[in-house]
């Protein structure tokens, strides 16, 4: 139909009239088009007629609609038909495109999209959603739906990165939004089940919205047709799959993996689930968009909003619900969207269908809100939430006890606790919310316990400030539920008492105390702090807490109302405890700190106060009672001292008629308990006459003294007493009357009585009652000089009788009985003026000198005090408060603040002018003998003694004029091993600064700075003995034999038998630096002292003290890490500042350090670089930048690893600092190009070929890194960096690869594989990194220098991955410059050539020419060509020569095919020869080559035939003989291919092999006849015809050959004479070659089956048998030779087959002896049959051979066909029996043709027909069946 091909005309062009007339026309065509054709039709006639629609006649308009219905009709159910789809969307998208023609183009647009190909679908998907926002929605839906199933369809599993590139160009669009919005609703929509049921989510069928959407939604998602869940499962997985690839906002798409994650279908929600961990992390979750899309799913539409029911959403169903709330709980934007939150949260609680999931969640949230809400929305949204959770708990039934429920109500608690501390006043006014926290905590069970009392105590900071009632009521709520059984009730209500009320409530106090005894250790620990909240704090803190006590009567009086029973009292000690022993003890010592803070703030009345002494004394007489705790004992005892030292009137007199309840108390178990009732009856014997207090004394002593001795308790307590109520006694002056009567004076017979007895218990008991009793002789040589006791010679001082006895115990090891014996000493000596006194006391002290015991060293420094005079306290503070020690008192000597230091006494002492020889004495011990001694311990015992004096004594004149010498002193010991010594030394120095005057201060200061400085004067030497310690045991290790080195005569010992007496210098020297290191932590103590002190003395020192200390906070030793860094926070206000102003001469001192041969130096130095340089800008440090590096790099191979670690962090530091100084992102252009001037040429030359293995890998990281972040700054650089990370690929290679490479082949490991190991492994190196960062900064400039130092490299670098690295990067270096390497592309080509050839590595030569490929795309013409020829050339060389022209041609081929294009004439022969090299690597590289290089070989070779047949020329002549197989092989194949077109060049290929063939054999010489008869069946015809000659001398050459003895060429020859033979096809070539092949059948060596014992019948009959005369080594195959024969016969003339016609049917009968294989009896079958055909053939015409061949016909069936059954006999072979079958069959017809009538009957016929009956190949009966029947007719 012709007129089918016209073109419709354009409606442009017509008017209505023609329109219509056109559209008649087409409406003709439609109907008589076949559907076959109508494709086409429809793709020309659509477009026109919906564009038609664009008129607004009516006529026009009805024929399009006639027209569109038979189209609707003809295509309705018609699939295949395609619509123009393409044409269509053009309208569509025509701006110009009237509305109605848009509407049928979006239906035509929805049908063409689902006919067309899925390809063109898929191109066109995103273009569909360009501007899809701005269409009608509608046209939207369909748009959507058809993209959505292209999705799915295309895009479930993966997506291509173009595809992805397409759909992104939408992004940042409307477009996306509606895209995206789409796509949640389709992951939201869910099908029904199957069976009609509602799936897990509540999703129903159409017409009813899903979960999550409205009606109208859920029908925009499906449109018309129903989704099945399969097409449902591939768009949603399609959807997933294409956001995750267009990489959106998080926020964008979260909500559809939040949906996805919950869907019905397993695989959705998986990949849901894999998204949403993959992107959703990222996700704001506080995006308010976000959020509100959230609320809007979660709770659907609004019941009042005025909206159609078809748009109402309805809520997400609950698993989806679950998951939205999870974000609610994580995002604060949700917890302040109110009224949604709110709700949420009702919604979860109360919602229908809600479930126990939901509650907890939405409890969760409540709490989440209440946590984080605005406190505008909190007051508006908590009361609400609180109503809800309130009634929520009260839902809640005890049956609920599953997990959900239980974190619901756990959450519920949460949320009240958060809830009451954002908004206090909704509680406030109440007590209810406490009693229903207090009562949960009691009701509910114990996994809820923890979360409620954590609620409990949040809710207690609510109550602050509540009214004056609501208090009251939770005063008793908490006494109430302080008693409770269950801990955490007990809990809550003492941690609301120490919460809730402050310090001074004295009810919640009282709470705590009793609190203080519960069993719970937190609960006993919580009420302590509340009792005492400053003991909890750290010691260090240098502001006295502001803690405000209740009065101490306000508190007493609580006490008593809360047990009037303290009132009562008891005698006899039996009464019962009031409170637990605990509540005892925190209740004494709390009213104790009270009366301490009310004295301390003189708030004291002491008037009120006196009535209420004895309330308080009652309550501690309480608490001795026998069945309290030993520790209430104790406290209640010291107590009563306290209150005797502040109220003594009252005391003494109350407890002066308690004298027997006190001696009670003598034989307490506790010791502390003892001594303090013997104090305080001391104290109550003030208030009795003298002698009832010596009646006292002497039952005491009777307790002691005697054979009825009491038990020890009873002794102690007694010797305490007798020494307090003594000391009593001789403080009283005599009583006089009004008449100036004595009328009481102290007895002293009873005095000397009782000293007596003391004397005796020091002489008599054990060291704990000798010390007691020593001790109560010190108490009262504190109030009066002792007389001498009265003897038999007179009197006799006391320490004279008691210094035998003193010498014995101080030598012992009771450091107790030492110490108070000792101090006993000083306060003997108190009052004593004695010389001779003083003198024993002196030499007793100073026999404890080499004392090892602290204590006892302290003790004796405060005995010396005593004796020294003006010490700061006095004999009452000593006998009459809870006085220990001097040295408890200042905390042994190290408390600067004490008063101690601002105390002196005021008490007369003894006569001055002994004491002042007795200081001359102890001042010549300590300054001429301890001090400078050369034993430590009497060191130590110097500098404690001579401290205790300057501390106790120092207001003393004495020791204010020493205080020169003392500060020297102090000096020198700062430097001593000893840690006491040394910091003892440090607290003197401090205390003699605040003793001095201003020169002493001043002159202290430049001491202490030259010693921290290390400018200090010499100290004075201390003579060296034998025994002297030089080292602690262990700083210098053992001797060779095992023994200690520590002294002088050990170090010596060694020094000798090293032979070595001058290493003793060289250990004095370290010793000297150890004392010198001791100094500076001993003068860092006492400098942080005074510092804060100094003031402006110090300022002219900071510039040389600043690095010092810097250098020593990092020191090795901790010790002195904290003594510097006293020192630093005592000088430095602000740190940060001074470090600032002081740079340059810190990091000066420091780098000059860090090479000290001081290791500690090195060290320190290292880790304050590492601290110092730290962010710092290049203006600060770029001075600086290249000694750090140096400095670090020395101390990574530092000798000890210390500063070994040290140097590596310093290296990291200044690693981070150059990568942050070098990059141009980060630093000014200048400074990046400065540090790295400074840091890379270091880096490169120093760090990289370090021979030490971290400062290579440290140095490579940072050269990476700032090759990547340091740009186009690193240009100058380049030629040095490229070259050392090149050299470094190998340099710096695990030298484990390379040795397993050398032993790769005795290991079995492929050497390539490993290879590319090696190389893989370099190319995902720091190195690599760092070149390709190179490659891409490389500009024109920069190639001057850099070209030539990778030249260097190509012909010296070494190693396998430098070599490659080298090539690669020449590469990749020529693909980022391209035509920039021009200049230099002929200087590489002739480096990279020969490269390649001397390469030994596969993959280096590969590399190598790749690059060569490269740059020869850039090089000139004559460069390209020559180095063309070059490579070809090397096709001839050895086995190397030939690899690299492969891998070469290889590289140009794909690398620079443009340039080779030119060239294939040189290279396509060399790579079609090379194909055929022995050698199967290389035939198999060339065979890629010319693959790759060739579209088909016929063409390419007729192409290049004569540069081919050049080369075949060369190669056959040449004298290798793998270059003649080679061609010959290459001959052979060129005549498959070609054919007889290679006529053109068959002489030159013949006279080449004919020329070879002949001479000598060697190996592969077989594949030169291959070759000849190849081309002689090519070229047969051409070869006759050019010389007709030639034939017969091809046929003489092959003949010759087969005459050969090597049995491969003899076979190839016989095969080349078979295929010469038919080739040429010439008749004469019969007689020429039959007598040859008659001759090899009869031959000793043809191959026989089993042997040549046997020898057929034929053979004997023929006289053929002849003795074999050569060896049977190499045997002919029979099959060759008779293939030969059959050849031969389908050839030969009649005549010539009759006159051999008996050597012919002899050879025939011997190849079917049972001696040869089967194969052999095929080709004689062959023969046969070719004789038949040829025989019968020959009788078509009249001849006169006709009789001979009929004769000759006969014999062949008498003398074969039995032979033939023989051998169907013989073999089982199916094949075997079908050419028998087939031969039979021939001989059968050719004989029954010449002799029909032949009646003779046929021996072998039964024969035959029992193999035809046995016969199981279906064939071969068939044939054999066939055989008999001719047999019979012939019989017949």
């Amino acid at each position: 139909m012709a007129e089918q091909h016209q073109q419709p005309p354009t409606p442009a062009a017509t008017s209505d009239e023609e329109r219509v007339e056109a559209l008649d026309r087409l409406l003709t065509r439609l109907a008589l088009c076949d559907d076959s054709k109508l494709e086409p039709l429809l793709s020309k006639l659509l477009p026109f007629t919906i564009s038609s629609l664009s008129s607004p006649s009516v006529y026009v308009r009805n024929k399009v609609l006639e027209i569109l219905s038979h189209v609707n009709k003809r295509v309705k159910h018609e699939p295949q038909i395609g619509l123009p789809l393409s044409e269509l969307w053009s309208m569509y998208t025509d701006v110009n495109a009237a509305p109605m023609v848009r509407n049928f183009c979006i239906v035509y647009i929805e049908m063409a999209f689902e006919r067309s190909d899925i390809t063109l679908r898929k191109k066109m998907a995103p273009d569909l959603l360009a501007h899809v926002s701005k269409l009608p929605q509608q046209h939207q839906d369909i748009i959507l739906r058809m993209t959505m199933k292209v999705i799915g369809e295309c895009h479930r599993s993966q997506i291509e990165e173009d595809v992805v590139a397409e759909y992104k160009l939408m992004m940042g669009s409307r477009d996306t939004e509606v895209f995206l919005e789409f796509c949640l609703h389709t992951i939201l929509y869910q099908q029904s089940t199957p069976r009609g049921g509602i799936s897990r989510n509540c999703f129903t069928c159409s017409g009813v919205a899903c979960a999550g959407l409205s009606v109208a939604q859920s029908d925009r998602v499906t449109g018309k047709q129903i989704l099945t869940n399969e097409a449902l499962l591939k768009r949603k997985l399609g959807i997933m799959t294409l956001i995750d690839g267009m990489e959106l906002k998080a926020e964008a798409v979260y909500p559809i993996y939040l949906a996805a994650c919950v869907d019905s279908q397993e695989a959705v929600a998986k990949r849901g689930e894999e998204l949403l961990k993959k992107k959703g992390s990222v996700a704001d979750l506080d995006n308010p968009v976000l959020i509100k899309l959230l609320f809007s799913l979660f709770n659907g539409t609004a019941v009042n909003e005025n909206i159609s029911s078809e748009a109402r959403v309805v809520p997400a169903h609950s698993a989806l619900k679950a998951r939205i709330m999870l974000v609610f709980c994580r995002s604060i934007t949700a917890a302040n969207s109110f009224p949604m939150t709110l709700q949420c949260i009702f919604g979860c609680i109360y919602g229908t269908g809600t479930t126990s999931r939901l509650k907890q969640l939405g409890m969760e949230f409540a709490f989440w809100v209440f946590k984080h809400a605005r406190i505008d929305q909190l007051k508006v949204m908590g009361p609400l939430i609180l109503t809800g959770i309130i009634k929520s708990l009260d839902g809640y039934t005890s049956l609920e006890t599953d997990a959900v429920s239980r974190d619901a109500k756990g959450f519920a608690f949460q949320a009240i606790g958060f809830l009451s501390q954002r908004l206090p006043e909704l509680f406030r006014e109440k007590i209810g919310m406490a009693i229903r926290l207090f009562d949960a905590l009691k009701s509910e069970p114990q996994f809820l316990r923890p979360v409620i009392q954590e609620a409990t105590i949040s809710l207690a900071s609510a109550y602050k400030g509540a009214p004056t009632s609501v208090l009251q009521d939770v005063e008793k709520l908490l006494l109430s539920n302080s008693q409770e059984h269950l801990s955490e009730v007990r809990f809550c209500a003492v941690r609301w008492a120490t919460s809730l009320f402050d310090s001074q409530h004295s009810p919640s106090r009282f709470l705590c105390m009793v609190a203080a005894s519960d069993p719970r250790l937190d609960i006993r620990e919580i009420s302590i702090e509340g009792l005492f909240p400053a003991e909890g704090r750290s010691s260090f803190s240098s502001q006295k807490p502001d803690i405000k006590y209740p009065k101490v009567l306000d508190m007493l009086d609580y006490i008593v109302k809360k047990n009037p029973g303290i009132l009562v009292s008891s005698e006899t000690r039996q009464q019962k405890l009031l409170f637990p022993s605990k509540t005892y003890v925190a209740m004494i010592k709390f009213l104790f700190k009270c009366l301490e803070e009310e004295l301390e703030q003189n708030n004291l009345n002491f008037l009120e106060l006196q009535h209420h002494v004895g309330n308080m004394c009652l309550l501690l007489e309480h608490a001795l009672a026998v069945e309290g705790s030993v520790e209430l004992h104790a406290e209640a005892s010291r107590a009563l001292v306290v209150m005797g030292s502040h109220f003594p009137k009252i005391v003494e007199s109350r407890y002066a008629s308690k004298i027997s309840w006190l001696r009670q108390l003598l034989g307490h178990v506790d010791l502390d308990t003892r001594e303090s009732v013997a104090r305080l009856l001391g104290m109550a014997s003030s208030a009795l006459p003298v002698s009832a207090s010596f009646s006292i004394i002497s039952e005491l002593s009777s307790s002691v003294s005697g054979t009825n001795k009491s038990r020890f308790e009873m002794q102690h307590g007694a010797l305490c007493a007798i020494g307090y109520v003594a000391s009593d006694c001789l403080s009283r002056t005599p009583k006089v009357d009004k008449c100036a009567f004595i009328v009481e004076q102290i007895d002293e017979a009873a005095i000397q009585s009782t000293i007596k007895t003391l004397v005796d218990v020091v002489n008599s008991e054990s060291p704990a009652l000798a010390s007691t009793a020593a001790q109560a002789l010190g108490h009262m040589g504190l109030r009066a000089s002792l007389p001498p006791l009265m003897g038999d010679s007179g009197p006799v001082a006391i320490l004279t009788i008691l210094r035998e006895k003193f010498t014995k115990l101080l030598a012992g090891d009771d450091t107790k009985a030492i110490q108070k014996i000792v101090i006993s000493l000083g306060h003997l000596c108190f009052r004593d003026s004695s010389l001779s006194h003083l003198n024993v006391a002196l030499e007793l002290i100073f026999g404890l000198c080499r004392s090892k015991v602290e204590d006892v060293l302290f003790s004796a420094g405060e005995a010396l005090a005593f004796l020294w005079g003006s010490v700061p306290v006095t004999a009452d503070v000593i006998l009459r408060t809870n006085f220990g020690s001097l040295s408890t008192t200042s905390n042994f000597l190290t408390d600067g603040s004490s008063s101690l230091l601002k105390v002196s006494s005021q008490e007369k002492e003894c006569d001055e002018d002994d004491h002042q020889v007795v200081r001359g004495i102890i001042t010549r011990k300590i300054f001429d003998e301890l001090l400078y001694s050369n034993r430590k311990e009497e060191r130590c015992a110097g500098t404690v003694w001579l401290l205790s004096l300057t501390m106790y004594c120092g207001h003393h004149p004495s020791i204010q004029q020493l205080l020169p010498e003392i500060q020297e002193a102090f000096s020198h010991l700062l430097g001593e091993q000893n840690e006491l010594t040394q910091e003892l030394a440090s607290q003197g120095m401090s205390i003699v600064y605040e003793l001095g005057d201003d020169s002493m201060k001043k002159n202290l200061v430049n001491v202490l700075v030259s010693t921290l400085t290390g400018s200090g004067k010499r100290k004075r030497a201390v003579k060296l003995a034998e025994d002297t310690e030089v080292f602690q045991e262990g700083t210098i290790g053992e001797s060779p034999g095992g023994g200690k080195l520590s002294t002088y005569k050990e170090l010596c010992s060694l020094a000798t038998e090293m032979g070595q007496p001058d290493l003793i210098y060289k250990f004095m020297d370290l010793a000297n630096y150890q004392a010198s290191l001791n100094s500076k932590r001993g003068a860092a103590f006492g400098f942080s002292r005074i510092a804060k002190h100094a003031g402006d003395v110090l300022q002219p020192h900071l510039r040389s003290l600043i690095p010092r200390l810097v250098r020593y906070q990092y020191d090795p030793d901790k010790n002195v890490q904290d003594a510097m860094a006293h020192i630093w926070k005592s000088l430095v206000a602000d740190s940060k500042q001074t470090i600032d102003e002081h740079l340059d001469l810190i990091i000066d001192d420091l780098l000059i350090q860090c090479g000290s041969r001081l290791w500690r130096s090195r060290e320190s130095s290292c880790m304050a670089l590492t601290d110092i340089i730290q962010g710092r800008k290049f203006q600060h440090i770029g001075k600086h930048l290249k000694r750090i590096w140096i400095a670090a790099f020395r101390a990574m191979d530092d000798i000890k690893e210390t500063v070994r670690s040290s140097g590596d962090k310093l290296c990291r530091a200044v690693s981070s600092l150059t990568v942050r100084l070098c990059d141009v992102s980060l630093s000014d252009k200048m400074d990046a190009a400065q540090a790295m001037e400074a840091a890379l040429p270091l880096l490169l030359s120093d760090g990289i070929m370090s021979k030490v293995d971290s400062i290579r890998k440290a140095s490579i990281t940072v050269v990476m890194k700032l090759a990547k972040g340091a740009g186009i700054a690193i240009r100058p650089h380049l030629s040095d960096l490229v070259a050392c990370m090149l050299e470094s690929l190998s340099s710096l290679e695990d030298q484990g690869l390379n040795y397993v490479e050398r032993h790769a082949e005795n290991i079995g490991i492929q050497t390539e594989k490993l290879e590319n190991l090696r190389i893989s492994i370099a190319k995902g190196s720091p190195m690599w990194e760092t070149l390709e960062c190179c490659i891409a900064v490389v500009d024109k400039e920069s190639l001057d220098l850099l070209i030539p130092r990778v030249a260097q490299l190509v012909r010296s670098g070494v190693g396998l991955n430098t070599r490659i690295g080298v090539a690669t990067f020449i590469t990749l270096l020529v693909q980022r410059i391209n035509r920039e390497i021009g200049p230099f592309a002929n200087m590489l080509l002739k480096l990279l050539f020969p490269a390649v050839l001397n390469e030994k590595s596969g993959a280096a030569k590969r590399a190598f020419a790749s690059s060569c490929a490269m740059v020869l795309n850039y090089s000139t013409t004559s460069q390209a060509q020559k180095l063309v020829e070059e490579t070809a050339a090397l096709h001839v060389g050895d086995r190397n020569a030939q690899v690299s022209c492969a891998i070469l041609l290889k590289s140009y081929a794909s690398l620079a095919g443009d340039v080779v294009s030119g060239y294939q004439a040189i290279v396509l022969p060399v790579a079609f020869i090379e194909r055929f090299e022995d050698d199967k690597h290389v035939s198999n590289m060339f065979e890629e080559l010319w693959e790759e290089t060739t579209s088909g070989d016929r063409v390419t070779l007729q192409l290049y035939l004569g540069e081919i047949v050049s080369i075949i020329e060369e190669s056959i002549s040449s004298s290798s003989w793998t270059s003649k197989r080679k061609a010959a092989h290459a001959v052979s194949k060129l005549a498959e291919i070609l054919g007889e077109s290679l006529s053109s060049y068959h002489r030159n290929l013949l006279n080449a092999l004919l020329k070879e063939i002949p001479g000598r054999l060697w190996e592969g010489k077989d594949s030169l006849l291959f070759a000849l008869a190849s081309v002689c069946s090519a070229s047969h015809e051409a070869i006759s015809s050019n010389d007709p000659s030639t034939p017969a001398a091809v046929l003489s050459v092959v003949t010759a050959a087969c005459a050969k003895k090597d049995k491969k060429f003899r076979e190839a020859a016989l095969s080349a004479l078979e295929k010469v033979i038919q080739a040429f096809s010439r008749p004469e070539f019969f007689n020429m070659v039959f007598p040859l092949l008659y001759d090899l059948s009869n031959s000793g060596d043809v191959k026989e089956d089993v042997g040549d014992s046997t020898v057929t019948g034929a053979r004997k009959a023929g006289n053929l048998n002849k003795e074999a005369e050569e060896s049977k080594d190499n045997p002919v195959p029979l099959d060759k030779i008779l293939d030969c024969f059959t050849t031969s016969i389908a050839i030969a003339p009649a005549n010539d087959i009759l006159q051999h016609r008996q050597q012919l049917i002899n050879v025939l009968l011997y190849s079917m002896s049972p001696n040869f294989p089967w194969t052999v009896k095929i080709s004689a079958f062959l023969s046969v049959k070719k004789l038949c055909s040829l025989l019968n053939k020959a009788t078509e015409k009249e001849d006169p051979l006709n009789d001979s061949i009929s004769k000759f016909t006969l014999e062949v069936f008498l003398s074969l066909s039995p032979k033939i059954v023989d051998c169907m006999k013989t073999h089982k072979i199916a094949q075997v029996h079908i050419a028998a079958s087939e031969c039979l069959l021939q001989v059968i017809e050719l004989q029954q043709r010449f002799h029909p009538a032949l009646s003779k009957d046929v021996e072998f016929k039964g024969e035959l027909v029992h193999l035809y009956e046995i016969e199981k190949n279906d064939q071969a009966k068939s044939l054999m069946k066939r055989c008999i029947a001719g047999l019979e007719n012939t019989a017949e």
